[in-house]
């Protein structure tokens, strides 16, 4: 008996090991200043007025440093919305799905909230979008997919056509939950490029750090959220966007 316990509690040391092991090595954020940080807390990174009308809360990717979408969420708060940039467990938001609770309710003000994510962060802000579709106006997946049915909440994909690390085939049966949804593929870009962490491993040495493809994500982005506050406020338009379109990406 004192064996089998043995064995057993080295076999749950040996799991804890290896679990510390693979979350100890994550991709780190390069260097860069960012000039719309309003807050920092353990619980996440806030860019932009905190008393801005609109919110977008944002779930990284798995096993990346939160501070590498500082380049993102920066430039996108620089255009009046406040930006949630949340610190996730061990960096997988696998752990903390309903981490956007928090900014919600910090911020009982706020108008309009958009969530969004990254890879495994884009499939879990899917995942508490699904469960929230009534408080939220929009979904934004970057490499990622949905994980359940989306049935009234406007989502915008966008992914790069040199992404060797986003499943395609899974993608295209899961995207079909999105049933107002929008895609783009950006030229050139991969999974890495969304993020400021170099590259991924792997993968095909990204082309998605320069300037003009950084513009084109903001404008795609700020396109989207544009086109949704506009249609909140008028009323007898169509809603945006259509039920299923594949819109025309910017030049590389």
């Amino acid at each position: 008996m004192e064996k089998i316990l043995l064995s057993l509690l080295t076999a749950v040391l040996l799991m804890v090991l290896c679990f510390f092991v693979y979350v100890s090595d994550y991709y780190h954020a390069k260097a860069y200043q960012a000039e719309a940080v309003s807050a920092d807390s353990e619980d996440y990174i806030v860019y932009g007025d905190k008393n801005s009308s609109t919110g977008f809360i944002f779930y990284p990717g798995g096993l990346v440093e939160a501070e590498s979408y500082a380049p993102l969420l920066d430039k996108i708060a620089q255009k009046d919305v406040c930006c949630v940039l949340v610190k996730m467990p061990f960096h997988l938001a696998v752990f903390d799905s309903g981490a956007a609770d928090r900014a919600i309710r910090d911020f009982p003000d706020m108008e309009r909230w958009y969530i969004g994510g990254h890879s495994l962060g884009g499939a879990m802000a899917s995942s508490y979008a699904q469960k929230h579709e009534d408080s939220l106006k929009g979904l934004v997946l970057l490499a990622a997919y949905p994980t359940d049915t989306l049935s009234a909440l406007p989502v915008l994909s966008i992914y790069g056509s040199m992404d060797g690390v986003l499943n395609r085939e899974k993608y295209k049966d899961s995207i079909k939950d999105a049933e107002i949804c929008s895609e783009i593929i950006i030229q050139g870009a991969n999974h890495a490029g969304f993020g400021n962490y170099g590259e991924q491993k792997k993968i095909t040495r990204q082309r998605f750090q320069g300037r003009n493809s950084g513009i084109q994500l903001l404008l795609i982005f700020w396109n989207f959220l544009k086109h949704r506050m506009h249609h909140d406020k008028e009323s007898g338009l169509p809603d945006s966007p259509p039920k299923r379109s594949r819109l025309r990406p910017f030049p590389s």
